[in-house]
């Protein structure tokens, strides 16, 4: 048992804590001596080749830069200074470093009047570098940022190594939302940049043309910029900071690698100096800077030279009764005569049987104190963890779901366990790497197995709206009570962690979308159809047989898992909405994934069954021809596959896109029945499309038919990867609809991570 904290135990662990201080006194003082040989150090880089002019206006220009070719290490280093303001090409110069220069940054604006107008229209804005100059924007320094309450932003990044595209969206219900520190998405929102980005364009764009939030919120703003100059929302307050914010570059010297450059004539790096490899993505090249404890011009002769730190108090943190001595990139610290210590803590020496009893005497007792501290330490540890978790379990709402579940009947307990923090960190060997299933935008899925041998998937979101744990919490019953045997099932949750964490079963053989494109030949159309069916099915039941509809907003081929029996699971109900009984849609932020998203539900914001029904529509299609939704790769007319679908069946090339297994196995109106149900999910207005019960119901009536060979036919080459490497030249010409000029898409990093535009609980 862990006693009160009485009055012994707070002078015990006052003393402790008093001792403690004393003995980090050197420790203090030996960062900030380390934080000053750094600024010297750093203050000494700022030198110029003899003879060279030092300054264009208020800019320091360290060599390897210059200003003319003569003092700079070659063109790619060359500063420009015309009217005392400094120039790398067209690039306005604001600051150089030892590793990165910041340069004036480009905007992208936008303004609206009351009724939705544009009245200032610079939508887009760019900046490209050379591609064989030795520049980069600094991915660690830089973050796409977008200000405003109604607007998004796109990022088309171009790298040696590749490209792609990303944004965000920021939206805000009033102007108060706009004082929150930094960019949380309220009024301004920040994503990453890529590794090794020589050239970016921005395109911003509103929601509603800012007609709701025009009285406090008229202009709009995307930009990438350094991420370190903003420190609140009400920096913006001002229309100019944004001009204000740099694009930091990182540089390197040549193309060569610090050890190639070691035994070739072009090594820069000068004595006392660290080489380091340039990291970014696709680029090669080296940079130089001075060691530990010495200061200097890294790149010119004679190189970095000792700092004396003995010269300067402040360089070193001797003891008063102590001598300093200067070593080769370091100092050295001794008591002076009578004195005894380490040179940076001296007290008076003492007789040697005194000194002898005092150090027993001391050792004894700061044993016993530090045992007495430990344990002390550790009970208030406890019950502060105890304290932490009862308030994550209030704060997340497990009382409330405690209440609610006791008052439905016919509840069973398995399917509404809660489990403790203790139980899932056990399960998880405490969250290990190697038991991470996956990650997603919303959190991580760990495999766990639990007390009584069961495996599970637990789910530990990233992030939890304290504003909307009701809502949250009625959704979860909701979803608890769903049983059907082609849903993944939910098994309990868990409140006591500082997000909601949610047990899953564990479904063992992976996604139908690495079965169809990892695994084709074990697919037969037998097996695609009835995989489909239970899908549909499964979808069929979340949209009608439900206590409340469900919407999934995420159908896709990855979603659809496939247990031991090779039976379809629906899974991942991330981006899930509950639709009220009254209502026939509800208003969202787009999400979803690229190749899948519903075009009408894109452009309205308005979400109903029937955009799951365009959704499966892309996964039947995907089930087909074995070609993934969206492919870069392919000729303009077949990167969506959507679109290369319709285009197909209406030129009368349908068996030319199908997969050969699938002409072989079926019949010729088999076939052609299912393409024509793929064609009216695929409908670009939702009111033609069917509903989920009837794909389900032709789905089962088209897996009876004649099982007659057909012709095989040649089938394409398949992609590598669900969203090829290359970015397009127009992000959102690759979905646009079969039957309209509608434009479909979303957000996403990669081949598979969706990059929602608002939050979701589960």
């Amino acid at each position: 048992m862990c006693p009160p904290l009485n009055m012994y135990v707070h002078a015990v662990l006052l003393l402790f804590l008093s001792w403690l201080l004393l003995l980090a006194q050197p420790t203090i003082l030996a960062k900030n001596v380390t934080a000053n040989i750094a600024a010297v150090t750093s203050n000494s880089f700022l030198s110029t080749k003899p003879n060279c002019q030092p300054k264009c206006g208020n800019l320091n220009v360290p060599y390897p830069f210059g200003i003319g070719a003569a003092c700079s290490l070659d063109s790619n280093f060359i500063i420009n200074c015309s009217n005392s303001k400094p120039f790398m090409d067209e690039l306005v110069v604001l600051s150089i470093s030892p590793t990165q220069v910041r340069i004036r940054n480009v905007v992208a604006s936008m303004c609206y009047n009351k009724t939705g107008a544009v009245t200032n229209n610079i939508g887009l804005a760019w900046t490209s570098l050379p591609f064989d100059e030795p520049y980069t924007f600094s991915d660690t320094a830089n973050k796409l940022t977008v200000v405003g309450c109604d607007d998004r932003g796109e990022l088309w990044a171009y790298s040696q190594a590749g490209s792609l595209t990303s944004g965000c969206g920021s939206i805000c219900s009033n102007s108060t939302n706009m004082t929150g520190a930094n960019c949380p998405g309220i009024g301004c929102c920040q994503t990453d940049i890529p590794k090794g980005l020589k050239k970016y364009n921005i395109s911003l764009s509103s929601f509603y043309n800012h007609t709701q939030v025009w009285s406090y919120n008229n202009c709009s703003y995307a930009f990438v910029g350094e991420q370190d100059r903003i420190s609140s929302l009400s920096d913006f307050l001002d229309p100019n900071f944004v001009y204000q914010v740099p694009i930091v570059l990182d540089f390197a010297i040549g193309n060569q690698s610090c050890d190639e450059a070691r035994n070739s004539n072009a090594y820069l790096c000068q004595p006392n100096t660290s080489c380091s490899n340039n990291m970014d993505g696709g680029s090669r090249g080296y940079r130089c800077s001075c060691k530990d404890g010495y200061k200097g011009n890294p790149y010119l002769s004679p190189g970095c030279i000792d700092i004396d730190e003995c010269e300067d108090r402040n360089l070193n943190d001797c003891d008063g009764n102590a001598t300093c001595t200067n070593t080769p990139g370091n100092f050295s610290c001794s008591c002076n005569h009578r004195y005894v210590g380490d040179g940076r803590g001296c007290t008076r020496q003492a007789s040697q049987i005194s000194v002898i009893k005092l150090s027993l005497g001391l050792s004894f007792g700061f044993v016993s104190l530090l045992i007495g501290v430990i344990w002390i330490y550790s009970c208030i540890n406890r019950r502060k963890l105890i304290k932490l978790r009862e308030q994550f379990f209030k704060q997340n709402g497990g009382l409330l779901m405690k209440q609610k579940i006791s008052s439905i009947e016919g509840t069973s307990a398995e399917s509404s366990k809660i489990f403790t923090a203790e139980e899932l960190k056990k399960a998880t060997n405490n969250y290990a790497e190697n038991r991470i299933l996956g990650r997603g935008g919303y959190g991580v899925v760990y495999k766990g197995i639990l007390p009584d041998q069961r495996v599970v998937a637990i789910k530990k979101s990233k992030v939890m709206d304290a504003n909307q744990v009701e809502q949250f919490i009625n959704e979860l019953l909701i979803v608890t009570q769903v049983n059907h045997r082609n849903v993944v099932k939910l098994l309990g949750c868990c409140f006591e962690s500082e997000v909601p964490e949610l047990v899953y079963e564990y479904i063992p053989n992976g996604t139908l979308f690495e079965h169809i494109h990892k695994t084709l030949s074990r697919l037969t159309l037998e097996n695609r159809l009835r995989i489909a069916t239970e899908a549909a099915g499964a979808l069929s039941y979340l949209h009608s047989a439900a206590s409340i509809p469900i919407i999934h907003r995420d159908v896709k081929s990855t979603n659809i898992l496939l247990d031991g029996n090779y039976v379809a699971k629906m899974a991942d109900f991330g981006a899930s909405r509950l639709v009220p009984l009254d209502q026939t849609q509800v208003t969202t932020l787009v999400q979803g994934t690229l190749g899948y998203l519903d075009p009408e539900y894109f452009h309205t914001g308005q979400l109903n069954e029937k955009s799951d029904v365009y959704s499966f529509g892309v996964v039947l299609a995907e089930l087909l021809t074995g070609k993934k939704p969206i492919c870069l790769e392919r000729t303009p007319g077949e990167k969506n596959l959507a679109t290369y679908f319709l285009v197909s069946m209406k030129e009368n090339r349908l068996y030319q896109i199908l997969e050969p297994r699938v002409v072989k196995e079926g019949t010729l109106d088999q076939l052609q029945a299912i393409a024509e149900l793929v064609k009216r999910c695929l409908y670009v207005k939702s009111e033609e499309r069917p509903t989920m019960k009837e794909v389900a119901m032709e789905l089962e009536s088209l897996r009876k038919y004649r099982k007659d060979p057909w012709v095989n036919q040649q089938s394409h080459e398949e992609s590598e990867n669900l969203l090829c490497d290359e970015a397009p030249t127009d992000l959102y010409s690759l979905s646009i609809g079969p039957s309209t000029g509608d434009i479909s898409g979303q957000y996403s990093f990669g081949s598979s991570t969706t990059f929602p535009l608002s939050k979701s609980f589960y």
